[in-house]
């Protein structure tokens, strides 16, 4: 595998999905780890991320320098490639050379990352770097150059050393992805053996192996993509020896228990439906603030789940659909980052849990869950389920949350959703969806006066969340679904659309 560590860029994440895409495993550790307590007895590469400190900087990152004699190929990016040259005595230069944005580089040498092109050709690249490298360090090479990096790439063969000023990552280096290659196939020379097929084959044994031939499990579905395919996964090992419930929060779209329980009941699972709706109402009645309306629900969740698992005790495992950015994000470079809201995935089990965790995808990203349900036969209407948020329409009811005005967002979503299907835009939105405002306006219908509640439409397109940008929606559909929200959602007179990005928002309203 490749082992990328992580000195704080907002691209660190994209580097191990290129890497995957290769089909070569990677996993991400903090840039603090110490490499003696690691195995790194499967680690061909290791590759240094961006960050946004400067390496001369007195509280930047801490960083063991003896990674630099763990004898594997090393690939320093951005700020990666500035710490291994002032590893190795080059001076650096920060100030009028700084570069943010698209800008080309010129190969100097046909080798290594480079050997693709010949020399003097002209690649576009993506910069984005304050700092750079003024003087070689000894035993280093230029192999790519640019009008503000004179060393916009270096090399040290000897040494296992390869490092880029520029961002290979992102689609605004259209060639990034070959050079990644070229380091994780040709010189890391890891073989291309990350394939749906081999994970699913081996996740079976190795839950078979862990839950072992007599033990049972048990799972609480969703209805979403990662925990049904989780889910499928599991029960390919223990058949019918996994218990998998659906919990009625009565927070869902419209018709959503129906729908789920359709879905999930024709892919042979053993599920069974809990009918919670009045205990969630009853929980969050008068709860207007975000937050407490998320540890309700949690809290909620693990009431219903304990009950559950009491009418099990032949039960010994759990199945969790977590995800590798759900791990890598509560880790920081400099600790604990800010809570911007709970997640959205509602955690938070007891501390005296007596259950074995199954954790299948915990090293996988969203879109390797969907190729991993695609290649377990899994439908499209499923696989392409747009993420949905834990706690459900609680928060995107703003204000309490009563059972009528969930409704009336049910309706006013039903509607938006249907339209955006109707469309052809459904599978390539990240998330489209409607938000039910505590605030009212005037408006007429008829002869009359209305003073109703006020909806908002929000669309957008993301690769993982974790940032987001506004979509596009045609005129024709905002107005096709505006009148059909006012005209058949009784208590909405007003539609608006959010066109915020994330950040500085964030994809839900609460």
């Amino acid at each position: 595998m490749i082992l990328i560590l992580d000195f704080g860029s907002q691209y660190t994440q994209l580097i191990a999905r290129r890497v995957r895409e290769l089909a070569v495993y990677s996993e991400v550790r903090p840039c603090t780890v110490d490499p003696s307590t690691l195995d790194l007895s499967d680690v061909k590469g290791v590759i240094l991320s961006g960050g946004p400190s400067s390496v001369t900087d007195t509280d930047a990152p801490l960083f063991n320098p003896s990674w630099f004699d763990v004898g594997v190929p090393i690939l320093g990016i951005c700020y990666g490639m500035q710490l291994m040259a002032h590893r190795y005595g080059a001076t650096l230069g920060r100030g009028a050379s700084r570069e943010y944005g698209p800008s080309t580089v010129s190969v100097e040498r046909s080798s290594g990352l480079f050997k693709s092109w010949s020399k003097s050709e002209r690649l576009a690249v993506w910069m984005s770097h304050g700092d750079h490298v003024e003087k070689l360090p000894e035993g280093f090479v230029v192999s790519a150059s640019s009008i503000g990096a004179p060393v916009a790439a270096m090399e040290s063969p000897e040494r296992k050393m390869w490092a880029l000023q520029f961002h290979p990552e992102v689609v605004h280096t259209p060639e990034g992805k070959t050079m990644l290659k070229n380091f994780v196939h040709d010189i890391a020379g890891c073989p291309a053996d990350w394939t749906p097929e081999n994970f699913i084959e081996q996740s079976i044994k190795k839950i078979s192996t862990q839950v072992g031939s007599e033990a049972h499990a048990i799972c609480a579905l969703s209805g979403g993509v990662d925990s049904t395919v989780a889910a499928v996964l599991v029960a390919r090992a223990l058949g019918k020896r996994l218990h998998c419930f659906f919990v009625d929060t009565g927070l869902g779209r419209k018709n959503e228990s129906s729908t789920v329980m359709t879905r999930l009941k024709a892919l042979d699972l053993n599920v069974e439906m809990v009918d919670a709706r009045d205990r969630f109402f009853a929980g969050l009645k008068g709860v207007t603030d975000p937050e407490q309306k998320r540890k309700i629900i949690g809290r909620l969740f693990i009431e219903v789940f304990e009950e559950r698992a009491k009418a099990m005790p032949y039960a010994s495992h759990l199945v969790q659909g977590t995800l590798y950015p759900d791990v890598i994000e509560s880790v920081s470079v400099r600790g604990p980052s800010a809570t911007i809201k709970t997640h959205h995935n509602v955690g938070g089990l007891p501390d005296n849990l007596k259950f074995s965790l199954i954790e299948p995808f915990r090293e996988l990203f969203k879109d390797e869950v969907r190729a991993l349900g695609r290649e377990l036969d899994m439908p499209e209407e499923i696989l392409q389920r747009q993420p949905f948020p834990g706690p459900g329409l609680a928060v995107r009811v703003l204000g309490e949350v009563t059972s009528e005005r969930v409704r009336v967002l049910q309706e006013a979503d039903h509607i938006f959703l249907e339209e955006v299907r109707a469309e052809g835009l459904y599978s390539s939105l990240w998330q489209s969806f409607a938000v039910l405002l505590p605030v009212r306006s005037v408006g007429v219908m008829g002869d009359g006066r209305t003073y109703e509640e006020a909806l908002a439409l929000r669309a957008v397109h993301s690769e993982d969340g974790m940032t987001a940008d506004w979509a596009y929606l045609p005129e024709a559909l905002l107005r096709r679904v505006s009148n059909r929200i006012v005209n058949e959602v009784r208590g909405i007179n007003r539609v608006v659309l959010d066109i915020s990005s994330k950040p500085p928002a964030t994809i839900e309203w609460e």
